[in-house]
């Protein structure tokens, strides 16, 4: 039975007990479009790049054809690096560390974070996450997003970092200037220890739901259903299976597992 988790499925496990069922559990999840497929194998790429980087590979040597988005890569790449010297230099007693995962037990489940880079100083440590679609509009979603509260919380749970010596910053790194021009983009989020205590008992009470869920499902009793009123039924792919009587389409909660999985690629 399902016992580790990352920010993904803690992600889907809110929205939708039901979607989780069918994504984690009955492994029912929906073939991606060819867009998708083809921006998750640009984000494995990147990350892929991105980790050979920083351990001193030159970015000549794992260059990609040029076809299709691929010959947008190697300048992208080229482009973050020397437009943030700053973030990219080596200096002694700072540790670097290129997707690192750590894992916590909470409640007999491992949740696990996998940190595309990880600055580790005496008194402060960074996490630095590599995005490759665009920045959200919606800022205060993200800073809701469970990637945002769990990576931080690992950390702090893990290490003898205090929760307020800890930040995470994203860069999404196709990001464009109102004129167009692409120019990368960060956002950081500090961490505090009154957030640290929130996370902790977020994460405690939605694994005392998964735990009954788990149970219930195990004795043939699926997991709940997202209300109706709450609008997701109509973009969602297993509209029909939970006998929604709608027309399944194609949208943001479709890429929630997906985009997760560009983001938590291990190497």
């Amino acid at each position: 039975m399902l016992n580790q988790l990352s920010q993904s499925h803690l992600t889907l496990l809110e929205a939708c007990p039901r979607r989780f069922q069918h994504a984690y559990l009955d492994q029912l999840m929906h073939p991606m479009t060819r867009e998708q497929q083809a921006a998750l194998e640009w984000g494995n790429r990147f990350h892929v790049m991105m980790q050979q980087r920083e351990l001193g590979l030159p970015l000549q040597a794992i260059d990609t054809p040029a076809e299709s988005d691929d010959a947008a890569l190697l300048p992208t790449v080229q482009q973050f690096v020397q437009t943030n010297p700053d973030l990219f230099a080596v200096q002694p007693g700072i540790g670097r560390y290129s997707e690192h995962r750590r894992t916590c037990n909470v409640q007999g489940y491992l949740l696990t974070a996998v940190y595309d880079l990880l600055i580790a100083r005496e008194t402060t440590a960074e996490i630095l996450d590599w995005k490759t679609y665009p920045k959200p509009k919606d800022l205060r979603w993200l800073a809701q997003n469970w990637q945002t509260r769990l990576y931080p919380f690992i950390l702090a749970e893990t290490t003898n970092y205090a929760p307020d010596q800890i930040s995470l910053t994203y860069w999404f790194v196709r990001a464009e200037t109102q004129e167009g021009t692409p120019q990368p983009q960060s956002l950081t989020f500090p961490y505090s220890a009154a957030q640290h205590e929130a996370t902790r008992e977020a994460i405690a009470q939605l694994l005392n739901q998964l735990t009954q869920w788990l149970h219930d499902y195990e004795a043939g009793i699926p997991f709940p259903q997202v209300p109706e009123e709450e609008g997701l039924c109509p973009n969602c792919s297993f509209g029909t299976r939970c006998q929604r009587n709608i027309q399944p389409s194609r949208s943001s909660i479709d890429l929630i597992p997906d985009v997760a999985a560009i983001e938590e690629v291990s190497l």
